[in-house]
């Protein structure tokens, strides 16, 4: 500690803002890198890499150099190139994700209008699953990452159209089971798994596992969650761990146009406690 302070105070202040500036570019990757990485495997994984090389430059610092230890400072190199092979090897689906969105460019994005026709695509499956009595689960991944349920399921990564959710959601399809997540106008997985939430935890209701997976979900991000009930037809609207039931097609527009085509927040339009249209209990 006493070499690095001394090793500060010997600098100039040109040297000074170059150092400040280098720490502060560092910073910034490694937040832009974890926040990309947010919840997935990768996460984790990353911040196991970053120790590791944190561990070893302060103890090649502090120990080899100052006893000159040359051929442990020599394996240290080809160790560094070790950690990136097995690094790149580890990480290749975050790489592929990562190329993906740089090839897909502000300007080549969805537009509105395309967002639009989404969310009209969902309201007519919705509707339809509804009126045919079969369950359903979507959630709508916000600012806060979802890859770590998105893991659990298949990869699909197609467009969002009415037949192609009819269809998931189809009893005795492959894909029925659990939920879809959607993301934009993209349906990236389906047969998802969810967190489950205590039926215990949110007063006067007695919840199946689509709704409680619906709001356990939401306990922990800021998704929106559509689902249908098998039993009654009933869509509910699960956010910020509240659940709506007896969604009108005009608000499940009004929440999904927020979801899908805005940005702002969806937690600010929903109280902290659950709203309830009817008493009926829903199995």
């Amino acid at each position: 500690m006493d070499a690095i302070l001394d090793f500060f105070y010997r600098m100039g202040p040109h040297e000074r803002l170059v150092v400040l500036f280098e720490l502060l570019f560092i910073g910034l990757f490694v937040y832009i890198v974890l926040t990309f990485l947010e919840g997935t495997r990768g996460e984790r994984l990353f911040r196991g890499i970053i120790f590791i090389l944190l561990t070893g430059k302060v103890f090649l610092t502090l120990v080899v150099h100052r006893f000159g230890m040359d051929r442990v400072a020599y394996l240290y190199n080809w160790f560094l190139i070790g950690i990136l092979l097995v690094a790149i090897v580890a990480f290749q689906p975050e790489i592929r994700r990562a190329l993906i969105r740089l090839g897909q460019a502000r300007f080549l994005s969805s537009s509105p209008q395309q967002l639009s026709r989404s969310v009209e695509e969902i309201i007519e499956a919705v509707e339809i699953l509804s009126q045919t009595k079969t369950g359903a689960i979507m959630v709508f991944e916000q600012q806060v990452g979802l890859g770590e349920f998105i893991e659990t399921g298949v990869r699909l990564d197609a467009k969002v159209t009415s037949e192609l959710l009819r269809t998931i959601f189809y009893p005795g399809t492959a894909l029925h089971d659990m939920a879809v997540v959607i993301q934009g106008d993209r349906i990236v997985a389906a047969r998802v798994q969810l967190p489950l939430v205590e039926g215990d935890s949110i007063p006067g209701r007695q919840l199946g596992s689509r709704h409680r997976a619906a709001v356990g979900v939401t306990l922990g991000s800021d998704a929106l969650v559509i689902v249908v009930s098998e039993e009654t037809g009933i869509v509910s609207i699960a956010l910020n761990g509240n659940l709506i039931r007896h969604v009108s097609s005009e608000e499940l527009r009004r929440h999904l146009t927020t979801a899908v085509v805005e940005t702002t927040p969806l937690v600010e339009r929903l109280p902290r406690t659950m709203r309830d249209k009817s008493p009926a209990e829903e199995a």
